[in-house]
């Protein structure tokens, strides 16, 4: 009698067996998917972090000279533009606008 329903049934089962082990790695699949995006996040964030204070710091090393030479300028843009890509837009977007407006050189001793 069980044999016979076994005999009789077995595709069903199969179906059934095939169905519950996708489920299992669909499942399995998406909490990978969402462990690399959390880590991928706390990634981004901490680069993000890291230009914005290489950003920070220039801007406060060239503001206390009065001037960001061209060399700094052109590292302070690249910076600014992974910094941007990733999303960053906050404080660090004035500082390297005022960076990008300081002088070249320093000023001459009566010069305004």
């Amino acid at each position: 009698m069980i044999l016979t329903y076994i005999q009789a049934h077995w595709v069903e089962w199969m179906f059934a067996a095939a169905l519950g082990l996708l489920g299992y790695v669909q499942s399995r699949a998406g909490r990978q998917i969402r462990e690399e995006k959390r880590k991928n996040d706390a990634l981004m964030l901490g680069v993000q972090s890291l230009l914005r204070e290489s950003i920070v710091a220039n801007y406060n090393k060239y503001q206390d000279r009065e001037c960001c030479p061209i060399y700094a300028k052109e590292s302070v843009k690249k910076v600014y533009e992974a910094y941007h890509g990733l999303g960053g837009n906050d404080v660090a977007t004035k500082l390297y606008r005022t960076l990008l407006d300081m002088p070249e050189e320093p000023r001459e001793e009566g010069e305004k």
